[in-house]
């Protein structure tokens, strides 16, 4: 007999993998839901055990459904008689004899007869489950299985579509209500049938052994409390983050991101409210991230994700566009590396020719003398031009490529000017990356991707030295805040790109950058949009809303300055550029020119063998001491000497510069093997 039943357990096992499918889930870097998705039966079942619970909702449900649960084993006996002995006194079921386990069974082999037979197939299933699993597994199973009207399946979707919260925490009105589901959960549905409802979860307060578990007096209390009325939303935040997270890994269960949901929420509440106010098919993205450890903390790609006359499916943080003026920072940064420029140098905003290109600003207006800080708050095209000559596009863009960032550029063609004024293709991404290293002193930061790629500091030369990384946070952290925002210490730039397409903004403060970015999906104009009128607004109620602790920028490190327009030496009062392209000073003394070794050359210093020999670096003109810097760090010491020997770290590509005094520059590139 018993080697018989052990036969037909095996060849006839219960049907318990098809009921371990869960909804797949995105979670945020505290665990809290970000987004789920149905079963491939289309129900809402999310993973949840009985450790994800309130304790009185299990207390409640055994006592209500199975109050010999730990004792039997599957069936309980005693239960099914009192069952039999109430529909033979009545004539109808008064209550049933199920014990948790046989609905277990019956939701993992649902059958639409309710006949003996039909039952005492539930019996035999009940037995083989409890033989297989433990009963914390059989309650997880039913707190997963259990149908709350609709496609709820599971405590934990039901505790989410009703009340809006995760059932770790429940009233004993709430714990009632899920306890009374279960039984018929299309005719006591709390937003169709609040009536049924109530008066289901009555049924569960009065009975003796549930009282006998909340405790006197909670009852009544109990009652008072509303039935919900209606069926919630579940949480669905960072959609396009949550297409990556499972392109990554498509079986994965669970996926955990580096987002923090408030943030996030808070971000595509504004993402969305901004893009209605600016009118149809405008849309708006925004890129949340630690400028210190490139972790993304919020991600909106879009206005609206479903929203088809937006292009809401395309994620515009990862999307080529023009960045219009948001580039300028790191050229003046470069500048300020070089000793070209201080901020209260003077620059001329007047009509310029370079080599036929003729830049012109924003209004069409100049300004004529403006300081250095000036010209970068107001976002002057002719200076950024004339800066960018004098430190070379190519050299703007290795710093980029230092940082992790290539900007797109037209094919077949080299950096140009035109950079200074948008002419390359970047994302969101981009210059969030970019901007981080700002904020990080110059040291450039990978951002992560959200999910599971790990973001961190680049190992790699800084994109600018912090000194100058400091000049120029301090000049963008003196840029007025937009009419009605609430000043918050950011340092800041905007950007609009040509033909009035994108409006763009990043800001920083010493913990958090977040860009924004304005425009149309279909890359069409939108007249009248700019990055300070349009984009930094969204800035600032973006980071205000997201209820970020403000952290100031970063103090000014040793030897950073701010000096007054009295202080300057005499070759930095006014920045010129000669016919032939260089920096003029007005001073005394010839600039200082690097003689050798020349531009360009390749130096042979047997590197690879034990007689490394150092080059030998020569310079005429300029006002010691002088100060030698090899790719943008410092060499040892200052020298009055117009000779020096450097020894590199290694083959390759280097930048020599040496700065005099005053402040005056020269750069060499050359190669060493």
């Amino acid at each position: 007999m018993a080697y018989g039943l052990a036969e037909a357990d095996r060849a006839f096992p219960p049907p318990l993998e098809a009921a371990m499918e869960r909804s797949r889930q995105v979670l945020d870097r505290d665990g809290q839901l970000l987004r789920a998705f149905t079963t491939s039966g289309g129900k809402w079942r999310l993973p949840v055990t009985a450790a994800d619970v309130d304790p009185h909702y299990l207390r409640m449900l055994v006592a209500y459904e199975d109050q010999r649960f730990e004792k039997h084993r599957g069936v309980d006996l005693w239960a099914l008689g009192r069952a039999a002995g109430q529909l033979a006194a009545h004539g109808r079921i008064v209550s049933g004899g199920s014990t948790l386990s046989m609905q277990v069974a019956r939701l993992i082999e649902p059958r639409k007869d309710r006949s003996i037979a039909a039952k005492l197939i539930q019996i035999a299933r009940a037995a083989q489950i409890e033989k297989r699993l433990s009963k914390t597994e059989i309650l997880d199973l039913y707190l997963n299985l259990a149908p709350f009207g609709g496609n709820l399946e599971g405590v934990r979707a039901a505790s989410l579509a009703y009340f809006g919260k995760e059932p770790k925490r429940l009233t004993v009105a709430q714990s009632a209500l899920l306890v009374a589901l279960p039984q018929l959960p299309e005719r006591r549905r709390p937003d169709r049938f609040p009536a049924n409802a109530e008066a289901a979860r009555e049924r569960v307060l009065t009975r003796l052994a549930v009282a006998a578990v909340i405790g006197e007096g909670e009852a009544g209390r109990a009652r008072l409390a509303p039935v919900p009325n209606k069926r919630r939303q579940l949480p669905a935040y960072a959609a396009h983050l949550a297409e990556v997270a499972i392109r990554k890994d498509p079986r994965a269960l669970s996926h955990q991101t580096t987002l923090k949901r408030d943030a996030q929420a808070a971000l595509e509440i504004v993402a969305r409210d901004a893009a209605e106010r600016l009118g149809p098919k405008i849309s708006v993205a925004l890129l949340l991230a630690e400028s210190r450890t490139g972790a993304i903390l919020a991600e909106v790609g879009s206005a609206d994700y479903f929203e088809g006359a937006r292009s809401g499916w395309i994620d515009m943080t990862r999307t080529l566009r023009s960045p219009g003026s948001t580039l300028k920072p790191f050229i003046y940064g470069l500048a300020f590396e070089q000793g070209m420029i201080a901020q209260q140098t003077i620059i001329e905003d007047r009509p310029a020719d370079f080599f036929g290109y003729r830049p012109k600003n924003f209004d069409m207006s100049y300004q004529g003398d403006v300081t250095i800080r000036q010209a970068l708050q107001m976002s002057l095209n002719v200076p950024a031009v004339k800066l960018l000559e004098a430190v070379g596009p190519p050299r703007l863009t290795s710093r980029f490529r230092r940082a992790g960032v290539n900007p797109k550029l037209p094919q077949g063609e080299a950096p140009g000017l035109a950079i200074a004024l948008g002419g390359a293709g970047v994302s969101l991404r981009d210059l969030v990356q970019l901007y981080a290293a700002l904020a990080n002193r110059g040291f450039p930061v990978r951002l992560g991707d959200g999910v599971r790629d790990e973001p961190g500091v680049i190992e790699a030369e800084p994109i600018m030295d912090p000194i100058a990384a400091w000049q120029v946070s301090d000049v963008l952290s003196g840029m007025r805040p937009p009419l009605g925002a609430i000043p918050r210490g950011l340092a800041y730039k905007t950007g609009t790109s040509y033909g009035y397409r994108d409006a763009w903004t990043v800001g920083y403060d010493g913990k958090y950058v977040l860009g924004v970015w304005v425009g149309r999906a279909d890359n069409a104009a939108i007249p009248g949009i700019s990055g300070f009128q349009t984009a930094a607004p969204i800035l600032f109620e973006a980071f205000a809303k997201a209820k970020l602790a403000q952290t100031a920028l970063p103090p000014a490190p040793a030897g950073a300055f701010r000096l007054s327009e009295a202080e300057l030496p005499a070759s930095l009062k006014r920045f010129a550029l000669t016919g032939n392209g260089l920096v003029s000073f007005s001073a005394r003394e010839p600039a200082p020119k690097i003689v050798y070794p020349p531009e360009g050359a390749e130096v042979d210093l047997a590197l690879g063998g034990d007689g490394a020999m150092p080059l030998q670096l020569k310079l005429q003109g300029g006002r010691p001491p002088f100060r030698w810097l090899a790719n943008g760090r410092p060499m040892d010491g200052s020298s009055r000497k117009r000779n020096y020997e450097w020894r590199p770290d290694g083959a390759g590509y280097s930048t020599l510069t040496v700065i005099d005094a005053v402040g005056r520059a020269s750069t060499v590139r050359v190669f060493v093997r």
